[in-house]
């Protein structure tokens, strides 16, 4: 019998939680942003030996933003350039 793979992921208030289902975006919790899984500068962070050890799941993005996280600049660039604007001081 197989077990089921249980994931962690952070939810609106930026708690930790068990989850079955895998989280469809991925964060750094150092500089509360999120982006996609695929996204080339969490990839290259990961390969040197970083990154990973603060790295954090959501379930989607209205989550992530709950949590209080932005956009990647990378991966998300359109989402980011749009966030950035509404936060200018």
């Amino acid at each position: 019998m197989m077990k089921e793979k249980i994931y962690t992921l952070i939810n609106a208030q930026g708690k930790t939680y068990k989850s079955p289902i895998p989280g469809m975006l991925g964060g750094y919790k150092r500089s509360k942003l999120y982006g996609r899984l695929d996204c080339p500068a969490a990839l290259r962070a990961i390969a040197k030996g970083g990154y990973v050890k603060h790295r954090v799941f959501f379930i989607d993005e209205q989550t992530a933003i709950a949590a209080g996280y932005r956009p990647c600049a990378v991966c998300m660039s359109e989402k980011y350039a749009e966030w950035k604007a509404k936060h200018k001081k």
